[in-house]
């Protein structure tokens, strides 16, 4: 698929997180990890950047880490060298419902720094499985579920519903904590497979969410919170596109943030 997912203020691309990642491991090895090999299991946008080809960009980097406690003094000098953000690599996805404790063995080896710094990434239909869990529109979620998909389709080894079933058993035990929606959607994703005319309409619909919570935020700053996102831009999006009376100046149901 050729389409590319670039329209995003994204500080970490395809060509420099090879080299953050090297650096990273020039001064773990400096500081002192020379004996204490590390190992770190991306996630999220920093895997997919690292695999695939149709997102070029990412936020941050989403990993497992384990390392000597130097590896703290590492990231910073990095973060110091290249004017990256304090959480430019951060753990704090381990805090969300996407996270499992089987990620580590659901990865695959990637590279190796400095002959002492191990990467590994997520496999494709595990990605898929924690994408389906968070499954936000407002964010890349639903486009990054549809490019995996595509490329391994045009790798020749295509990602199936009964492979997605097992990733997310595995991670997460039972689809219990996917959302309808997020069920429904593979579903329908994987049978139809035209993942390229697929892609353009989800990147549609993510970019109009991420304009939806531009504007609410600005009307109300305090509003908003990641619990009831999704239900205020499906709300708002029915306002937008009812043929009823136009009342999108009233706020959304203050049942959304209980």
């Amino acid at each position: 698929m050729s389409v590319s997912n670039s329209d995003d203020n994204k500080i970490i691309t395809r060509e420099t997180l090879n080299r953050y990642l090297s650096e990273l491991a020039k001064e773990y090895k400096r500081g002192g990890g020379r004996n204490t090999p590390a190992e770190i299991v991306m996630v999220g946008g920093a895997a997919i950047i690292a695999e695939y080809q149709f997102r070029d960009a990412t936020e941050d980097i989403d990993a497992l880490i384990q390392a000597a406690s130097v590896m703290k003094e590492a990231i910073a000098k990095v973060e110091e060298r290249y004017h990256l953000p304090h959480d430019w690599i951060n753990t704090g996805f381990t805090k969300t419902a996407s996270y499992s404790r089987g990620l580590v063995m659901c990865s695959s080896y990637y590279r190796t720094f400095s002959q002492v710094f191990n990467v590994r990434v997520v496999k494709g239909e595990y990605l898929v499985a924690m994408k389906l869990r968070s499954y936000r529109d407002y964010k890349n979620d639903i486009s990054d579920i549809v490019g995996i998909l595509a490329a391994h389709k045009e790798r020749g080894n295509p990602i199936t519903l009964d492979m997605i079933d097992k990733a997310v058993k595995e991670l997460y035990g039972s689809w219990d904590g996917i959302s309808s929606n997020a069920s429904t959607f593979i579903r329908e994703a994987v049978a139809r497979a035209d993942y390229e005319d697929l892609y353009l309409e989800v990147r549609k619909g993510e970019q109009e969410a991420r304009e939806i919570m531009v504007e609410f935020i600005g009307q109300y700053p305090d509003r908003i919170s990641k619990l009831n996102a999704t239900t205020l831009i499906e709300q708002i999006r029915k306002k937008k596109h009812s043929t009823e009376p136009d009342n999108t100046k009233d706020q959304p149901d203050r049942r959304d943030d209980e």
